[in-house]
C-alpha cells in the first residue's frame, strides 16, 4: 500500500530545501531565536532537536556530525553553551510559538526558540 512521504516541500527543489534549512538552523543556533513561516518552524525544530541531541555528548564524533551543518564557532557554541544547558532534559529543547500572519501575504508565522 502506497504511503506519502514525510516531511513538507515548501514549495522548493530538494537541494535549495536543505540550505534553506541549515541556513535556519545556523541562525537559530546563533541567536536563539528565529521568526519564520509556520510551516518551516515545523519542519526546522525537530532537526534542531537531533541536533542538540548531539551536541550533549562532547565526543569527536559528535563534533564531527555537528560539522556537517555549522562553522567551527558555531559548533564551539553548541558543544560548549547549549548542549550542557540540556543535559538533564530528555528531548523537548525547541519551542514553536504561533503569532500573527504577516502583513504583505497573511502567510502564518511562527517563532522557533529554545527552552530555558
Amino acid at each position: 500500500m502506497k504511503k506519502r512521504k514525510a516531511g513538507r516541500i515548501l514549495s522548493r527543489k530538494k537541494s535549495v530545501r536543505n540550505a534553506l534549512l541549515i541556513s535556519v538552523m545556523r541562525a537559530l543556533a546563533q541567536k536563539e531565536k528565529v521568526q519564520l513561516t509556520e510551516a518551516k518552524a515545523k519542519e526546522v525544530a525537530p532537526l534542531m532537536e537531533r541536533l542538540i541531541t548531539k551536541a550533549k555528548s562532547d565526543s569527536l564524533h559528535s563534533r564531527r556530525e555537528l560539522l556537517r551543518y555549522f562553522s567551527a564557532s558555531l559548533v564551539k557554541k553548541m558543544l560548549e553553551e547549549i548542549g550542557p544547558r540540556y543535559r538533564e532534559r530528555q528531548g523537548g529543547y525547541t519551542r514553536v510559538i504561533k503569532t500573527i500572519p504577516r502583513k504583505s501575504d497573511g502567510a502564518k508565522m511562527a517563532i522557533v526558540e529554545f527552552v530555558k
